[in-house]
C-alpha cells in the first residue's frame, strides 16, 4: 500500500540537547573532526547507518539514548565546549578581517558566488563532480577565511543519479528523492512565517516560481532555489528535479532560474538578514551568466538611477567576474537562439532589457561561430570585466579558444587571467596525516597552514621521521582495503551475487602492496581504459611476483553517455577476470564519502587526460595532500608544479595541440604510444622505487617524495591560497571599479541648479565607449618612420620612432599608441613582445592626424622586429582590449617594414 503524502517526523531533543541542532545544521560539522566525533559517541551504529549524517542521526537515534545523554555530564561539557567553539568561528575575526585591518585596499562588503551544483558534503547530494566540489572547497575556504560570499545555487530533489552496476557491468542510475527536513537546510521565511518566494516570467503567460532554502556552510550561508512547490504548474515543479538532466529547455530554464532567480534571491536574504549587499558577482562557469542581465534590469528600473541598458551594463560588468572551466567549445552551453528569444521576449521580457540586447550578449559573431546559437560562455565574458581560467596551462587554453571575442588581439593578450584551482584541506586530509604534521609543528600551527596557504606555516613538515611516514602510509593503505572490500561485496550483492559466490572478496587487495588509484567522471578525453591499451603488459604488473601492483577504479559517466558507459563496461569485464580481480577493482557509486578513503589510501594517483583537455584535476591535489605521488600527464594544475620529485610525467604524443579525432588512425597510435609508455613507468620507475627497500626495511626514496610532496605541494594546492588570490587579483579590483561606476556625479541641471546622480561613471564609460566604437573605423596608422641607417642593429642602440595616426573624432586622449617589438619567427611573428607608448607631439591637424614619437630600444640580439597599433585608452578600462578595437599600420610600400635582422 503507497503512501498518498510524506512527511519528516523530527525527534525533539531535550533542552540539554538542543546545542546538538545548532551543530547539525551548520555544515562546519563535515570539516571539523571534533563535532564529528561528538554525534558519533551520540550512538556509533546509528551514525554509521545514516551515512554518517547529523540530521539523519537525531531523526533515528532512540529517545531513550537521548535521554541518557542528556544526564551525562561529560558528553554535555563537549557539547557545550564545541556550541562554543562554532559560536567563536562564527564571530571571530578571520583572516580576511585581518587584512583589511592591515590596509590591503577596498575589499568587498561581500561577494556572491553563483554555481550550479555544490559539494559541500555527502550528506547534501547536489553536486556530480569536480566543478561542484571545486565550489564548495570554496565556500568552504571563504568560511575559514573569513570572506564575506554568499553562495547561490539551486536545490534539486532528487541530486545527481546513484550508480549501481548490472551483472554485465553495465552502468545504472537512479534518483532516490531528497527530503530537505532531512537534510541540513532550512526553508528562507518573510517575517510572518511565510516562505520566500521568487518568481519569473515565462512565455505565454505562465509563471515559474522558487522557495529558498538555506545551508549554512561555516559562516557562509549558500541560497538554493527550489521549484517543487505547488504555486507551479507539474513542468514548472520539474525545473529543479535533477542536476544536468532534461533537455535544451529544460536547462534554460534552470539556468534562468540559477542566474535571474538567484540574484533575486540574494536580494531578498540581504533584506530579511541585514547581510550587506555584495558589490561583487563571481559566476562559476556560464550556467549563472543571466545574473547579469538580472542585475542590468535592476539598475534601468531603479528611477534613482536613471541608466539606459548601456549604462546599466558597464555597471554591471564593472562588478562581474566569470570563471570559465572548459578548455574545449563542446563543454559549454548553447541554446537555440529562437528558445532564448522566445523566453526573453514578448510577456517573458525583462523591463527595460530589450531581448535583441539579450541575444547580442550571447551571440557567436566571431569566424566559424553559429549565428543560430546563443553562447553561454560568450554572454558570461561580454557581461563580466574580469575573466580567469582554473590553471595556468587553462589559462592559456581559454585565451585561445575565446580569442574570436577580441578581434586583431593575439591570443596571449585576451583578457582571461588564472587562478589555478585548490582543495579544501580540513574536508580532504585524512585526520591521521594532520596528527603526523600537528605532532611535528603544532596543532594551532597545523590549522593555520591547511586554512591560509602560507608556505612559511608548512615549515618543519620536513622533520618528520621516515618510519612514522612509512607507518602511517601502510595504516592509510590498510584503511582503503577494508572500504574496498565493503563496497565490492555490496557492489557484487546489487549485481545478483550470493554470499557463497563472494568468498574471494576478503582476500581482495594487500595492505602491503603498491596501490594505483583512478577516480573521476568518465568522458572519453579522460581515458578510462587507456591502462588496458595493452592487456598483457597491464595483468604482468599486476601480477609481478616480485613487484605487484594493485588499481582501484571509480567513476561515473552521464547517464546519456553510452559511450562513457561502455568504458565502464570494458574496465569491469577486465576486473571481473578471477585472475586479477584481487589486484584491480572497480567501486561503483563515486562520491565524497568514497573519495575521503581513496584520496589517502593510495600510493600513486593516476591521470591520463588527453592533453590539454584537463582544466585543472583537483583530484590529484586532494591525494598529494595525503602524500600519494601522481602519476599524471602533464596536465592542467601538474603542468604548473610537477618538479621531478613530487611524481611522475606521463609524457604525451601530440604536443600542446588540439585534440585528435578520437576514431583517427593518429588517434589510436597516439593512445599506444602513450599507453606504453605509462606502462613503462609503473614497472621501471614508479614500483621499482616503491619496492627499493634499505637495510630497515623502508623505501627511503619514495619516503623522501611524499615528504617533499606535502612540504612543496601542501600549501601550493590549497583553497585558501586559491581564495586569497581570487580576493587580492580579483574581487578586490572588481569592487573598486563597481565603486568608481556606482559614485554619484553630477546631473542633469534642475530648478535649484546642478544635481548629483549615481553611477555617474558608469553614465561616462558607456558613452565614452559609444563614442570611441562609432569613430574607430576612421582611426588608423598612416605613416610609420625610423631612423634606422643600417639593416643590422647592435644590442642597446636605439630607434627614433615617428608615427602619424588619423583618429578622426577622437581625441589624443582616447586612444595609446604602442610600439610592439620582441623575436620574429620566420613568418615574422612576434613574440615575447614588449611594449612601448609613443607620446603625441603638437596637436590635431583638421583632418584629426596627429604625430607621435618615441625611441625604441634594442634590448634583444637576433632576428628582432616591432609594428605599431592604436588601441582605445580610458583609466576604466581593465584591459586595453576591453573593447576588442585596434588599428594596425596598413600594407603598403611606402611604410617600413619595422623588420631588424
Amino acid at each position: 500500500m503507497k503512501a498518498i503524502r510524506r512527511f519528516t517526523v523530527r525527534t525533539v531533543l531535550p533542552e540539554q540537547l538542543q546545542p546538538l541542532h545548532e551543530l547539525a545544521l551548520n555544515l562546519r560539522w563535515s570539516w571539523h573532526p571534533e563535532t564529528r566525533d561528538l554525534f558519533r559517541s551520540v550512538d556509533p551504529d546509528v551514525w554509521a547507518a545514516t551515512g554518517e549524517d547529523p540530521v539523519r542521526l537525531l531523526g533515528e537515534v532512540p529517545a531513550a539514548r537521548l535521554a541518557a545523554l542528556a544526564v551525562d555530564r561529560r558528553f554535555l561539557r563537549r557539547l557545550g565546549d564545541l556550541a562554543d567553539d562554532l559560536r567563536d568561528y562564527l564571530a571571530g575575526p578571520r583572516w580576511y578581517q585581518g587584512a583589511e585591518q592591515a590596509g590591503a585596499g577596498p575589499l568587498p562588503g561581500a561577494v556572491a558566488y553563483f554555481s550550479p551544483e555544490y559539494g559541500i558534503a555527502a550528506a547534501l547530494p547536489q553536486y556530480s563532480g569536480g566543478l561542484g566540489i571545486l565550489a564548495g572547497d570554496h565556500l568552504k575556504a571563504a568560511s575559514d577565511l573569513g570572506v564575506p560570499i554568499i553562495g547561490v545555487g539551486l536545490f534539486y530533489r532528487h541530486g545527481y543519479f546513484r550508480q549501481s552496476l548490472d551483472r554485465d557491468g553495465w552502468q545504472q542510475e537512479r534518483y532516490p528523492l531528497l527530503d530537505p527536513d532531512e537534510l541540513a537546510v532550512s526553508l528562507l521565511r518573510e517575517g510572518d512565517g511565510t516562505p520566500c518566494r521568487v518568481d519569473l516570467a515565462l512565455p505565454a503567460g505562465r509563471t515559474l516560481a522558487a522557495h529558498i532554502w538555506k545551508a549554512q556552510v561555516g559562516r557562509v550561508p549558500l541560497l538554493l532555489l527550489d521549484s517543487d512547490i505547488e504555486a507551479n504548474s507539474a513542468a514548472e515543479r520539474d525545473v529543479t528535479d535533477r542536476l544536468y538532466g532534461g533537455g535544451s529547455e529544460h536547462r534554460l530554464l534552470q539556468e534562468m532560474l540559477l542566474g535571474i532567480g538567484g540574484v533575486r534571491a540574494v536580494r531578498t536574504y540581504c533584506r530579511l538578514t541585514g547581510h550587506p549587499a555584495p558589490e561583487v558577482f563571481h559566476t562559476n562557469e556560464g550556467h549563472a551568466g543571466f545574473l547579469g542581465v538580472e542585475r542590468i534590469r535592476e539598475l534601468v528600473a531603479d528611477r534613482t538611477c536613471d541608466l539606459d541598458f548601456a549604462a546599466a551594463l558597464e555597471a554591471v560588468r564593472a562588478g562581474t567576474l566569470f570563471t570559465t572551466h572548459t578548455p574545449v567549445p563542446a563543454g559549454i552551453d548553447r541554446f537555440d537562439r529562437e528558445l532564448v528569444a522566445r523566453h526573453f521576449g514578448g510577456d517573458a521580457a525583462l523591463p527595460g532589457v530589450p531581448v535583441e540586447q539579450v541575444l547580442a550578449l550571447g551571440a557567436e559573431t566571431w569566424r566559424g561561430g553559429d549565428g543560430k546559437l546563443f553562447n553561454m560562455a560568450a554572454m558570461g565574458l561580454r557581461l563580466a570585466q574580469r575573466a580567469n581560467g582554473v590553471s595556468t596551462l587553462h589559462g592559456e587554453v581559454s585565451r585561445s579558444m575565446f580569442n574570436g571575442l577580441w578581434p586583431g588581439f593575439d591570443a596571449a593578450e585576451v583578457p582571461i587571467t588564472s587562478v589555478t584551482n585548490g582543495v579544501h584541506a580540513a574536508t580532504w586530509i585524512d585526520p591521521a596525516v594532520v596528527r603526523l604534521g600537528a605532532a611535528e609543528i603544532g596543532a594551532d600551527r597545523a590549522e593555520s597552514a591547511m586554512t591560509t596557504g602560507d608556505a612559511k606555516r608548512w615549515t618543519g613538515l620536513e622533520r618528520i621521521g621516515n618510519t612514522e611516514i612509512w607507518e602511517l602510509r601502510r595504516s592509510l593503505r590498510a584503511q582503503l582495503v577494508d572500504e574496498a572490500r565493503r563496497r565490492l561485496r555490496t557492489s557484487w550483492r546489487q549485481r545478483g551475487a550470493g554470499d557463497a559466490e563472494l568468498g574471494w572478496v576478503s582476500s581482495v587487495l594487500d595492505p602491503d602492496i603498491l596501490t594505483i588509484g583512478f577516480a573521476r567522471r568518465v568522458p572519453s578525453y579522460k581515458r578510462l581504459t587507456l591502462m588496458l591499451r595493452d592487456q598483457q603488459r597491464l595483468r604482468a604488473l599486476l601480477l609481478d611476483p616480485a613487484r605487484p601492483v594493485q588499481i582501484v577504479v571509480a567513476g561515473k559517466a552521464h547517464p546519456a553517455d553510452d559511450g562513457g558507459k561502455r568504458l565502464i563496461q570494458q574496465m569491469i569485464a577486465f576486473a571481473d577476470d578471477p585472475a586479477v580481480r584481487h589486484r584491480i577493482v572497480f567501486l561503483p557509486d563515486y562520491d565524497m564519502a568514497m573519495a575521503q578513503h581513496l584520496y589517502p589510501g593510495c600510493d600513486v594517483w593516476l591521470n591520463n587526460p588527453l592533453r590539454p583537455l584537463e582544466a585543472c584535476g583537483t583530484s590529484g591535489m586532494k591525494a598529494a595532500l595525503n602524500g600519494c605521488l601522481n602519476l599524471s600527464v602533464l596536465d592542467g594544475w601538474w603542468d604548473e608544479w610537477y618538479d621531478g620529485q613530487n611524481g611522475w610525467a606521463i609524457p604525451t604524443a601530440d604536443g600542446t595541440g588540439g585534440p585528435l579525432d578520437p576514431d583517427s588512425r593518429e588517434a589510436e597510435r597516439r593512445d599506444d604510444i602513450e599507453a606504453a609508455a605509462l606502462y613503462d613507468l609503473i614497472e621501471h620507475q614508479v614500483a621499482a622505487r616503491f619496492y627499493d627497500r634499505g637495510a630497515d626495511g623502508l623505501p627511503h626514496r619514495w619516503i623522501a617524495m611524499v615528504r617533499h610532496t606535502l612540504v612543496t605541494l601542501g600549501p601550493k594546492v590549497l583553497a585558501g591560497r586559491m581564495v586569497r588570490e581570487y580576493v587580492e587579483r580579483l574581487y578586490a579590483p572588481a569592487a573598486l571599479a563597481q565603486r568608481e561606476l556606482a559614485a554619484a556625479g553630477p546631473g542633469e541641471a534642475g530648478a535649484d541648479g546642478p544635481v548629483t546622480a549615481p553611477h555617474a561613471g558608469a553614465r561616462e564609460l558607456a558613452a565614452w565607449k559609444a563614442k570611441v566604437r562609432e569613430a574607430w573605423p576612421a582611426v588608423r596608422v598612416e605613416h610609420v618612420e625610423a631612423e634606422c641607417p643600417d639593416e643590422a642593429q647592435e644590442l642597446g642602440s636605439s630607434l627614433a620612432l615617428r608615427v602619424q595616426v588619423a583618429l578622426g573624432a577622437l581625441d589624443p586622449g582616447d586612444v595609446e599608441v604602442q610600439v610592439v617589438s620582441g623575436r620574429v619567427d620566420e613568418s615574422d611573428g612576434i613574440s615575447d613582445a614588449c611594449l612601448l607608448a609613443l607620446k603625441p607631439v603638437g596637436g590635431s591637424d583638421l583632418d584629426g592626424r596627429t604625430r607621435y614619437e618615441g625611441s625604441l630600444e634594442l634590448c634583444r640580439t637576433g632576428p628582432f622586429g616591432y609594428t605599431v597599433r592604436v588601441l582605445p585608452a580610458h583609466p576604466r578600462l581593465a584591459s586595453p582590449a576591453e573593447l576588442g578595437l585596434v588599428a594596425l599600420p596598413a600594407e603598403s610600400a611606402g611604410m617600413d617594414a619595422g623588420l631588424l635582422r
